[in-house]
């Protein structure tokens, strides 16, 4: 499995290849588990349930890496970051319905913005994004931590969508070389 790349994993875990997902859970569990850590505001239970629902979807729903559309890091990525959004969004309508939560757990979930904004606790992912122009940093976190759009950070940065895509996709390429992927 070591030897394979991820389109041929993925392709191994479409069909339901259980050593398939072990071998690309071990390349980048550290990757997402860092991301969502930084998207829980540092919760460790809430990152180890939702890195354990990222890998769990790439099993049950069939999901589906086509390499001419970019990279596996941007793609597994994205994945992340919907699973985090979903999450939240389905703990906050819960928190919603439930009428007998202190005032005080109710504002503490409503401030997970702000928890979102503080340091990755990881030293290496932080060292990583050293690296990234501010340019680069800006679109990272409007795009990863903020859940703006492709289009809303083109309308933010006033600067053509191709353009953004690029910088996003050239910071995740450095991100990943410098965490120490690149060579997979």
């Amino acid at each position: 499995m070591k030897c394979k790349s991820e389109s041929e994993l993925m392709e191994l875990v479409s069909q339901k290849h259980r050593p398939a997902l072990e071998e690309l859970y071990d390349r980048y569990i550290k990757l997402v588990y860092s991301f969502v850590f930084k998207f829980c505001g540092e919760n460790t239970e809430k990152t180890k349930e939702i890195s354990q629902l990222i890998f769990l979807k790439l099993w049950t729903t069939g999901s589906s890496y086509d390499e001419s559309k970019g990279s596996f890091l941007n793609w597994l990525l994205t994945i992340s970051r919907n699973v985090c959004i979903d999450y939240f969004r389905k703990e906050r309508a819960h928190l919603r319905n439930d009428r007998t939560l202190t005032d005080e757990r109710l504002l503490e979930d409503e401030n997970h913005a702000t928890e979102i904004d503080q340091l990755l606790d990881s030293q290496e992912i932080d060292e990583a994004k050293k690296h990234l122009t501010e340019a680069q940093l800006r679109t990272i976190n409007l795009f990863y931590w903020k859940g703006y759009t492709l289009k809303e950070i083109s309308e933010i940065e006033r600067e053509p969508i191709g353009t953004i895509k690029s910088r996003l996709h050239q910071s995740l390429i450095k991100l990943r070389r410098q965490i120490g992927n690149g060579d997979r």
